[in-house]
């Protein structure tokens, strides 16, 4: 058997690939979740083989909680489903790792094969995606350029993240002061006045994948 979790903050959605996989008997529906820190209490109870997950989602996106599946529970797949086409999206999601990336215009179908396939140690990629190598995407250099620096842009990327300065330390092995000093480096090139103002501004350009 194969147990499921979803993680989409349309119940509309949940609520229909639950009913196209209802007849399936190697497949289980085994918990669903509306945040991704739902979902992540949620695999620390229930035994999952696959993670169907969007990426924009409240509280913590898909790529972050892809990420923090990766590291805990390597064992379980992660599939994308979500709206958004883009050459970094995709990439983002891969490196995060997950194993499969469909998008919503596809058929349910669709994503019932993936659902099998990656929880056989395959990978599965939405034919509707306009590249010609999505594996090589795993190793695509997603950061921007711009008027940030490397080092800039990391810390810019965790912002968006909804991390706080001592969180950005000690990811990055740097001081508080200094992750406090870029912030206020970022500020002054993006011509942003306020720290709520480039937190926000942070967490919109996290979806910006043009």
């Amino acid at each position: 058997m194969i147990n499921v979790v979803i993680a989409e903050d349309h119940e509309s959605l949940i609520e229909g690939i639950e009913l196209f996989f209802e007849f399936e008997d190697d497949i289980s529906i085994v918990g669903t979740a509306n945040t991704g820190k739902d979902l992540m209490g949620l695999l620390e109870k229930k035994r999952v083989n696959v993670v169907i997950v969007d990426i924009r989602m409240p509280d913590m996106d898909g790529i972050e909680a892809t990420r923090l599946i990766s590291k805990k529970y390597p064992e379980i797949k992660v599939i994308a489903f979500t709206m958004f086409d883009q050459k970094i999206a995709v990439a983002k999601m891969l490196q995060a790792g997950a194993k499969g990336y469909l998008l919503k215009n596809s058929s349910l179908k669709n994503l019932l094969e993936a659902v099998r396939q990656v929880e056989k140690g395959n990978t599965y990629y939405d034919f509707n995606l306009p590249f010609r190598s999505i594996e090589a995407l795993s190793s695509t250099d997603t950061k921007k350029k711009g008027k940030l620096s490397k080092r800039q842009y990391e810390i810019f990327e965790l912002i968006g993240e909804g991390k706080t300065n001592t969180e950005i330390s000690e990811i990055l092995f740097i001081g508080k002061h200094t992750v406090a000093t870029h912030r206020k480096n970022i500020m002054q090139k993006l011509n942003i006045s306020g720290q709520h103002a480039l937190i926000s501004y942070a967490i919109k350009k996290r979806y910006d994948f043009d």
